[in-house]
């Protein structure tokens, strides 16, 4: 694989190993700041002393210093300016993203200008209850809030989506919860170009609600063309998800991408001028980036940009063999200015989709090529999605275990008309901005829209394709890269010797699922989940997962979650019981009935559904090793249970706080 030769490919791949040793191992920018001198001092060193055969100093200290500005630029990112002592203190607070509402709260992305007057920097979620006199904040609007920062609280249940993970990777670490009551806001802050970008998006919206577009139609138009999904009905957006074409609703490489080939083709013409080539790029960028501002500058659309003002160099140096050593440096580039974009779903899967379709969309090209119009035509749309495909492919299965076996055909139904989409929405939304949006051009595009809806819907009921609930890890993720690389490779000019990697990775592939399945068949596990307005009991039995619950129609996807996780293939739905053997152990559950356990040997108690008992009674008469209540209780029985235990000296565990817990099924301990 020669492109792995190019300068820019190795020094971005030094500089993402320095980002994921530097976020993971919790490397302060200390470290790489002492070292990165040191190794500079070696660089020139071996400059000139260095043989040609010799042994690669300058290659390795390239390498070390690469990996060690990683390390630096991620340690910078993760920095916490917050003081971490037990006090409050008054944080100036600057709004950068509005989060989606929940039926609790409305959150926001802010960063902190000063702490106790003292300037700052930092992140921080700011998460107010819900509140109908409050106006909701807005992108650069700054509040001052005399609080403590809390830190983000882990899942309270296994193999639950990882919310804190999620904003540690964004550089948040901690959170303020309070009400809006609490806060001031400032008046007349200091006006960024985010803001500016998020408050005139949200005028383009305006005047487009103010058009007859169908509800539905308006959903996916803002999603389309502006990136704002928040008015998608979950139903539109799972048709989009279950057919494989959630990308259409994204604001990112695929837009951005169509949007440069049309920009190319339009301004074409003025390459027969003059210095017209330069021209050409120097206007593509900057509709690309209007775009981008128009699209309210959020971190998925500005990635996408910046990778795509890239490809319009490499378009300009008319190299193909350039396109490599562009998408590297773009990489490179955004990763030195947000090294945290690495971890992010999407940054993952446009440059996977991009790099997938530059390296393997040729040769699938080269494999065949069809003389006839059409058939070519449909031959490289179906290269371009199978390759891109195929690039995302460990990525989706990662993340979202399920792979849509009819993406191409939603693709192939929407794809070639994405363009004109793309571009009669840009048309309509200029003509909405001058009031000069005509009726008929209304009626038609949302027909349009409507059709790609009903389009996307019948792929979407063709259940039958959707593989659903796939177990995949992490080792996996890494082992399907390992094949798909491999076996493109070898493809290409296929040898004897080629063979062997992709063989070797298909192997380990199916014996790292070997094991699993087996470490599965072995294990019994037995678990308090935590459920609001339920009790939930996960008892696993190697391939069988038992749910005992109190409500069998409030358990979502408690259960399947945990299936997916432990590659579990059967789920029962069993009433709860009073009373559960451990090994040796006893499980007593005390419901709202408030009957007491017989037996005085009674291990462990659990309270749901706020029993009204005396516990210092039930406490004194049959001495628990462990007291629990889960999430069907009040929280005003919580907080007394919890004074009650700690006066007996008895643990309480409580999983709303603490979140869910395992039982030790270990019959000597």
């Amino acid at each position: 694989m020669r492109q792995l030769n190019f300068v820019s490919v190795k020094l971005t791949l030094c500089v993402i190993t320095g980002i994921v040793i530097g976020f993971y191992l919790g490397v302060t920018p200390l470290l790489p700041l002492i070292f990165i001198p040191i190794l500079l001092l070696v660089l020139f060193g071996s400059i000139k002393r260095q043989p040609r055969n010799g042994f690669p100093y300058f290659e390795l200290s390239t390498a070390a210093i690469s990996i060690g500005v990683g390390m630096l630029v991620v340690g910078m990112a993760t920095s916490e300016p917050y003081s971490k002592e037990e006090t409050e203190n008054v944080y100036l607070l600057k709004v950068r993203e509005v989060l989606k509402p929940n039926s609790f709260s409305q959150s926001y992305m802010t960063t902190i200008l000063a702490v106790d007057h003292v300037s700052t920097s930092g992140k921080l979620l700011l998460q107010l209850s819900l509140d109908s006199t409050f106006t909701d904040l807005k992108v650069d609007d700054e509040v001052v809030v005399f609080a403590k920062p809390l830190p983000v609280a882990p899942p309270l249940n296994p193999h639950q989506f990882d919310y804190r993970a999620y904003l540690k990777k964004l550089g948040v670490t901690h959170q303020i919860k309070t009400s809006p009551k609490k806060l001031l806001i400032k008046n007349h802050p200091k006006r960024t170009v985010l803001g500016v970008a998020h408050n005139f998006r949200e005028h383009i919206i305006s005047k487009l609600k103010q058009q007859p577009f169908g509800p539905e139609e308006l959903g996916v138009i803002q999603a389309l063309l502006l990136g704002q999904r928040d008015d998608i009905s979950e139903t539109t957006y799972t048709n989009y998800q279950n057919a494989g074409a959630v990308h259409i609703l994204a604001v990112s490489g695929l837009h951005v991408g169509i949007l440069l080939l049309l920009l190319e083709f339009l301004l074409s013409p003025l390459e027969r001028m003059r210095k017209g080539k330069t021209l050409k790029l120097v206007l593509v960028v900057a509709l690309l980036w209007m775009y981008a501002f128009i699209a309210g500058l959020s971190p998925s659309i500005v990635r996408a940009v910046t990778m795509f003002s890239f490809l319009a160099y490499a378009l300009y140096l008319n190299r193909p063999t350039n396109s490599f050593n562009i998408i590297a440096l773009s990489m490179l580039f955004i990763l030195l200015i947000n090294p945290l974009f690495l971890f992010q779903v999407g940054f993952q899967m446009s440059y996977a989709a991009v790099i997938a379709i530059v390296w393997i969309y040729p040769k699938l090209q080269r494999f065949r090529y069809p003389e006839p119009f059409l058939v070519r035509k449909i031959w490289q749309l179906l290269s371009v999605s199978v390759a891109a495909q195929l690039g995302v492919l460990p990525i989706s299965l990662f993340y979202f275990h399920q792979f849509p076996a009819l993406f191409f055909v939603s693709n192939l139904l929407v794809i070639p008309f994405l363009g004109v989409i793309l571009g009669t929405g840009i048309l309509v939304i200029a003509l909405a901005l001058l009031d000069l949006l005509p009726l008929f051009l209304v009626n038609a595009y949302n027909t349009v829209i409507y059709t790609m809806n009903s389009v996307i819907g019948w792929v979407a009921q063709q259940e039958g394709f959707l593989i659903r609930d796939i177990p995949f890890d992490a080792t996996q993720l890494v082992l399907g890269y390992v094949i798909i690389i491999t076996l493109v490779h070898s493809l290409s000019k296929p040898t004897l010797k080629k063979m062997i990697m992709p063989l070797v990775g298909i192997i380990l592939f199916q014996g790292w699922v070997i094991w699993k399945n087996v470490g599965t068949h072995q294990k019994e596990q037995l678990v308090l989940a935590h459920k609001t307005k339920n009790s939930v009991l996960l008892h696993q039995t190697g391939s069988t997962l038992n749910v005992f619950t109190s409500d069998s129609t409030n358990v979502g996807n408690l259960a399947i979650d945990y299936a997916v996780a432990e590659r579990i293939q059967n789920i029962n739905l069993l009433p709860l019981k009073n009373s559960y053997q451990l090994g040796e152990k006893r499980l007593f559950v005390v419901d709202s009935l408030g009957l007491f356990p017989l037996e005085k040997q009674t291990d462990y108690v659990l309270l749901t559904h706020s029993p009204k008992i005396n516990l210092e009674r039930l406490l004194d008469s049959i001495q628990p090793k462990m007291v629990l209540a889960d999430g069907s209780n009040f929280k005003s029985f919580i907080a007394r249970w919890e004074k009650t235990c700690a006066q007996k000296e008895i643990p309480f565990h409580y999983t709303g706080e603490k979140g869910y817990y395992v039982f030790n099924l270990n019959s000597k301990n």
